[in-house]
């Protein structure tokens, strides 16, 4: 995920770097160390989760299109957006709070994130070595050498997202800087997010850059057996089917069902981070997705009770890219992205605008665990008797989540409408 601001009115050239590839960033580090994260309830993470869910939701609707598999990590967004957010002022502030579902103030919001963010990073920390998964998010701040940023707004950065400033040359050689962010892209997420930032986004007037990288590799709690896989149908939307990769087992499992709905979760090893599996029932997958909100996500998943459950679900690869500009604008966002922006608070002036918002994300799902690097209104009992399985047979289009279970936070979301695309 990357986001850039260019500049409305250029200042004085910089020093020219000779172009020829990637270059060695130099990191200007504020000198406020990162603030110790207060627990998820002090630091108001529960109010932060909720908006950060209901924008991933938001954003869904927007970029949902039924003719392809879609992937993405909302928190990976929020936490850029966030970033530049720490900038905004006036319109431009109030706008991005209303998108984001910011509901925090900026002295709170900011803490909230540094909470959630270093809870991140301790997940897995009490497995054995052989068991541990690979949760690494990273943040990082480029900006144009010479091209002077206020030290509250980078103090800001550092204290509570880890992020120094790396000084880059824009003006004269954008396409260097261009390959060197992609490559850190590439490195954060262990070679699978490429290419991030095509040619041509990075130009002579781009004077900041806020970048972030999540990578997830997991294996499952209960992991499938590959001996068990067999071929099998996968309804398409338009009534026609595929043959896949089926994988099946009988685990018991946490399990939710409504009108026209079964939701099933998966955890991980460790049972920090899950898997949950939204599947709507045969021809209604559009109209769940129509209806689909924060507030019925969190009453899915309060429902959800462990009994046996048989599961066959397909195999699935795919990368899933965006640029967020025209998304964002229609959910309201439109003064960041022009000359009415205001990102004062970074500057001291209103000499910046965001250009776009860069956003790729790369999902596995097999018998082993999950590599990533994103219309029912009430949940009903479950009309299973007690230790009787039930069977969950994803078999036709499916919306998926993969969420931090303390704090409840969506750290990806998709829907995988054919696994074989």
């Amino acid at each position: 995920m990357v986001l850039i601001l260019v500049a409305s009115a250029l200042p004085g050239c910089s020093p020219a770097v000779e172009p020829g590839g990637a270059v060695k960033a130099e990191v200007l580090q504020s000198d406020k160390p990162r603030l110790a994260a207060a627990s998820l309830e002090e630091a108001r993470v529960p109010e932060l989760v909720a908006g950060n869910n209901q924008f991933a939701i938001d954003l869904y609707h927007v970029l949902f299109d039924k003719r392809g598999n879609l992937f993405y990590s909302p928190y990976s967004i929020s936490l850029a957006l966030a970033m530049t957010y720490a900038g905004a002022r006036g319109e431009t502030q109030q706008q991005m709070a209303d998108v984001l579902r910011f509901t925090l103030p900026q002295e709170l919001l900011h803490p909230a994130f540094n909470a959630l963010d270093q809870a991140l990073a301790s997940r897995g920390e009490t497995l054995k070595e052989e068991q541990r998964f690979r949760l690494n998010v990273a943040n990082a701040i480029w900006g144009q050498q010479d091209f002077d940023f206020l030290a509250a707004f980078l103090d800001t950065l550092a204290q509570n997202y880890g992020a120094g400033l790396r000084v880059l040359d824009f003006v004269k050689a954008p396409d260097d800087a261009r390959q060197t962010i992609n490559q850190w892209v590439e490195e954060e997420t262990e070679d699978k997010i490429k290419d991030l930032l095509p040619a041509g986004s990075i130009s002579s007037d781009t004077r900041l850059v806020l970048s972030n990288a999540i990578y997830f590799n997991a294996a499952w709690k209960y992991p499938f057996e590959e001996s068990i896989t067999q071929d099998g149908p996968f309804h398409l939307l338009d009534g026609s089917e595929v043959t896949v990769p089926m994988m099946r087992e009988s685990e018991r499992l946490g399990y939710a069902q409504g009108a026209g709905l079964q939701a099933v979760e998966l955890p991980y090893v460790g049972g920090e981070l899950s898997m949950v599996i939204l599947l709507p029932a045969a021809g209604r997958f559009e109209e769940f997705v129509e209806g689909l909100d924060g507030q019925q996500l969190e009453a899915v998943l309060a429902d959800m009770s462990r009994i046996e459950v048989e599961l066959t679900m397909p195999r699935f690869e795919y990368e899933s890219g965006f640029r967020l500009k025209d998304a964002l604008r229609r959910l309201g966002m439109t003064d960041p992205f022009g000359g009415e922006a205001d990102f004062s608070g970074m500057t001291g002036g209103l000499d910046l605008f965001i250009s776009d918002v860069y956003h790729k994300a790369f999902v596995a799902v097999d018998e082993e665990g999950t590599e990533a690097a994103a219309a029912t209104a009430v949940v009903m009992d479950l009309t299973a008797a007690p230790g009787t399985p039930v069977e969950v047979k994803v078999d036709r289009p499916f919306v998926f989540l993969i969420r931090d279970i303390e704090s409840g936070a969506i750290l990806f979301l998709g829907h995988v409408v054919n696994p074989a695309a």
